[in-house]
């Protein structure tokens, strides 16, 4: 699984030799069908953690969001299709991701700022009312601790970081570094042991 997911968090400029659709259905009936190609996470699968947090992040009264490591789109794609007014950012290390969230954008009429980069380097200058992510657990420490320690300073006055991951495969320790750094962290859903973190900038 290690080696797997190192595969698709590097990035990979070749096109991809098998493509996918994804038929991505929600709980209100909206179903959605996305490009998925080999080598990009979640390939050929609607995803269940990134499903759960699809439905059940929290938008209220959010206008910027930033969907970081976006893979080929699903999560910031649906959100905007749900919520037409939302300014939707994308950023992603894998070339082949980016492709792939540029077509399934464009497939689906929708604007999109996406950018090519590790974590938060494309976004300098650049602040959300909310950040979500399924994050890269099997990439590292290193990684998932610098998505949560460095949000803030991307983050609006009241906005939040919201993070799926398996409670007992590297959850338990995001809510942890959430809750030291921001100062606090709620589980707003969980689902067979899949938890969606939320943590705000006060």
């Amino acid at each position: 699984m290690k080696e797997d997911f190192q595969h698709y968090y590097t990035d990979q400029t070749e096109p991809p030799k098998t493509i996918r659709s994804v038929y991505l259905r929600l709980r209100n009936g909206h179903s959605y069908t996305f490009k998925s190609p080999e080598g990009v996470f979640a390939f050929g699968k609607a995803d269940r953690a990134s499903l759960l947090l699809i439905e059940n992040c929290i938008l209220e009264g959010q206008e910027s969001i930033l969907d970081l490591g976006c893979g080929y789109g699903a999560v910031g794609i649906t959100l905007k299709l749900e919520h037409p007014d939302l300014k939707l950012h994308m950023s992603d290390v894998n070339t082949r991701a980016l492709t792939f969230s540029k077509i399934n954008a464009r497939d689906h009429n929708i604007l999109a700022d996406i950018r090519k980069g590790d974590l938060f380097s494309p976004w300098e200058k650049t602040s959300f009312d909310s950040i979500l992510s399924n994050p890269p657990i099997a990439a590292g420490k290193a990684v998932w601790q610098r998505m949560i320690t460095e949000a803030p300073e991307f983050l609006n006055e009241g906005g939040s970081l919201q993070i799926v991951a398996y409670h007992n495969k590297g959850g338990s320790r995001l809510e942890a570094i959430m809750r030291e750094t921001f100062g606090n962290v709620i589980t707003a859903t969980k689902s067979g042991g899949v938890r969606v973190y939320v943590s705000r900038k006060l």
